[in-house]
């Protein structure tokens, strides 16, 4: 204000020195006034950008909390499903040693037992399924003597009796291990199904077996005995089955099976009548040495690859009216009938059979 005070008025008098005077001081009011107004402005801009950066601190503060609350909920919710999933799996296994040492029992009821807890482990827990199987394929592939009537007759020994009665209890356990085999391996099950599985009976003992409409991936029955009747109608093999060397004491039923791998019986021995009628060989065949101690019906069969009968010896009837043979049919050294002459499908005369199919 003195600044603009001293020029404005220099050389004036009178009432034009204080007009002057008072322009002057008009004035530098002003200045002055404007000058607060933009210090005044500044100190507010100021005040609002610390306010925003206060609040803007915050906020960070209060989405890094919000972060490490989540980071830390997240690593609880694993660490506790880690901890429920480790509680199941000490539970599986749990249930899983206890089934099995009660299949390691010496009475039966107790086995028994064993294989109703490993079936019902494997319902509730489906990646448990194919290592239940294996147990079960375990157990029957066991030796296993079949009682002997003569043990039961009058006159038998009392210790005659009691291997009788260990053996019949043990064939009870033997044949429900076989029923909860062929009950889960059946799509027409739903939800009792277990899945496209895998077998291996090598060497078992299976009695009057039964599987029927049964679907398996690969089953092995290599040097399998089959003691009374057996059964695979309509039975899917998905992948490979073998059967060589096995043994099938009594009539065998393979009627409208579907073999889409390789089926292979190299030296099988059937016993009885023996039925393959409908049945289906996406794959290759493999019947080189086989026995057939009675008839043998393949009527109506499809050979889609190669079917392999080298040295098959049929001694009864050999029905193949109707067979598809899509591939090559190697008969070479193949025999029928008790004089061991030459057989090949071809010199099947027509009148040996009406249907192709066992009565």
């Amino acid at each position: 204000m003195i600044v603009l005070w001293w020029p404005a008025t220099a050389g004036l008098t009178g009432a034009d020195l204080v007009k002057a005077r008072l322009d002057a001081l008009k004035i530098g009011l002003s200045i002055g006034v404007g000058s607060g107004g933009v210090v005044a402005l500044y100190l507010a801009w100021r005040r609002q950008h610390s306010t925003e950066a206060d609040l803007d601190n915050r906020e960070r503060a209060l989405a890094h909390q919000q972060d490490v609350a989540a980071a830390t909920q997240a690593h609880q919710e694993r660490v506790a499903d880690d901890a429920r999933a480790d509680a199941v799996e000490r539970r599986i296994t749990e249930l899983y040693t206890k089934a099995v040492e009660q299949l390691g029992s010496d009475k039966a009821p107790v086995r028994l037992g064993g294989l109703y807890a490993l079936e019902r482990l494997a319902q509730g827990n489906e990646t448990q399924r194919q290592t239940i199987v294996n147990v079960f394929c375990a157990y029957l592939r066991m030796p296993y003597d079949l009682p002997d009537e003569q043990d039961h007759e009058e006159g038998a020994s009392a210790e005659q009796f009691e291997i009788y009665r260990a053996r019949a209890q043990e064939r009870e356990v033997r044949l429900t291990a076989q029923r909860l085999l062929s009950e889960h391996l059946k799509p027409n099950r739903g939800p009792v199904y277990w899945g496209d599985l895998d077998l291996d009976l090598t060497g078992a003992q299976l009695i009057n077996f039964n599987f029927n409409d049964v679907r398996m991936r690969t089953g092995n029955f290599y040097e399998a005995t089959f003691a009374g009747d057996t059964w695979f109608e309509r039975t899917t093999f998905s992948d490979y089955v073998v059967f060589s060397s096995s043994t099938f004491a009594g009539y065998a039923r393979f009627g409208k099976a579907a073999f889409i791998g390789d089926a292979i019986f190299l030296g099988a021995t059937f016993t009885d009548d023996t039925a393959f009628h409908q049945a289906t060989f996406a794959s290759e065949a493999w019947f080189e040495h086989v026995t057939f101690l009675d008839d043998a019906w393949f009527g109506d069969v499809t050979f889609t690859g190669e079917a392999r009968f080298g040295s098959a010896r049929f001694t009864g009837e050999a029905w193949f009216i109707g067979a598809t043979f899509a591939g090559e049919a190697l008969f070479d050294e193949a025999t029928r009938g008790g004089d061991s002459r030459p057989f090949h499908p071809s010199s099947v005369s027509s009148n040996s059979t009406d249907s192709g199919q066992p009565g």
